[in-house]
């Protein structure tokens, strides 16, 4: 009995200790020079509904791309985000980042993607 309970402790211990690595490589992967980072577990600054989750593509110290994860702001004010903001990242190299203008009636989804930014850019700096 002493047994199986050490046995269930040590594989509850394992699955826990792999779950949090799992979670921590999805927050940024690499392939072929390029990284992709998820914000999603990375900053939680709420936008006007919710949160506004990212995903940064970055090579060579240049944002790629920028998507938008499925969030719960206003798709009318949201889209002109979209359009406008994460448009404007593409290309832009590190230090320019932050230049980026907020979309006029999506301020506060704008801030929110500003921080998604700053903490994407922040945790592919640490751990590139």
């Amino acid at each position: 009995m002493i047994r199986n309970i050490v046995l269930g402790t040590l594989l509850l211990c394992s699955t826990s200790v792999f779950a949090q690595q799992k979670s921590s490589s999805e927050v940024m992967t690499k392939s072929k020079g390029t990284y992709t980072i998820n914000t999603t577990t990375l900053c939680n600054k709420v936008g006007f509904k919710g949160t506004t989750p990212l995903i940064v593509t970055v090579k060579k110290d240049k944002i790629v791309e920028v998507k938008a994860l499925p969030n719960h702001e206003s798709p009318n004010y949201f889209n002109q985000v979209k359009k406008v903001m994460l448009k404007a990242y593409e290309g832009m190299k590190f230090e320019k980042y932050n230049k980026v203008d907020c979309v006029t009636g999506a301020t506060m989804s704008s801030k929110a993607v500003q921080a998604n930014m700053a903490e994407a850019l922040k945790y592919y700096k640490k751990n590139k």
